[in-house]
């Protein structure tokens, strides 16, 4: 995995399209060949286990749907909001697994039903606007503790893989500045 924010986004995204979820299937449907791979038959009503970017096609096809615990809703997102605005600047809440890429596409979802229905906008922007707040929110406590010496387990562990990656990369360029601020003061030279 890339030591870059945006490489190691893109490779946590391609992760987790190929990682499995649990889909239940709306109707029987014969086995069919999706991008060379292989899925079904499906039988009405039953949960399968395929991967993410198999179900999205599936659900667009009207084959199956995701699992509710499988995606991310306007719910959910308020609760990951509350308990994260409940923590001091010290702690941070742990988030579902697969948050960032559940996030990015139930955003680009709601963008999609607001644009063909002008209703749903209010959920879109919404959506946006705590998603900024939990993502500002949290950002503000890596900076912070990046900048200190005392580390906690408990604030590492609530990390997302994205969030460790950008953690370690204020880290490393806090420290090495104050190294070359500090460099020349036990040699008393500017």
């Amino acid at each position: 995995m890339s030591n870059k924010p945006s490489a190691a986004i893109e490779d946590i995204d391609f992760i987790f399209e190929n990682k499995p979820v649990k889909i239940i299937a709306n109707k029987n449907y014969p086995e069919i060949k999706l991008a060379g791979v292989r899925v079904g038959p499906f039988e009405e009503s039953k949960e399968y286990e395929v991967m993410y970017w198999i179900a999205e096609e599936l659900e667009k096809m009207g084959i199956a749907k995701f699992r509710e615990e499988e995606k991310l809703d306007l719910i959910k997102l308020h609760k990951i909001h509350w308990k994260e605005r409940a923590q001091t600047s010290r702690r941070i809440a742990a988030l579902p697994e697969n948050f960032y890429p559940k996030l990015r596409r139930f955003l680009a979802e709601l963008k999609s039903k607001a644009v063909k229905n002008p209703e749903k906008m209010r959920d879109y922007e919404k959506a946006i606007r705590i998603s900024k707040d939990i993502v500002n929110c949290r950002l503000r406590k890596i900076v912070a503790l990046a900048s200190t010496t005392a580390k906690t387990d408990q604030f590492l562990n609530n990390l997302t893989v994205e969030e460790k990656t950008l953690y370690r990369q204020v880290n490393e360029t806090i420290n090495a500045w104050k190294t070359k601020i500090l460099r020349n003061v036990k040699s008393g030279k500017p």
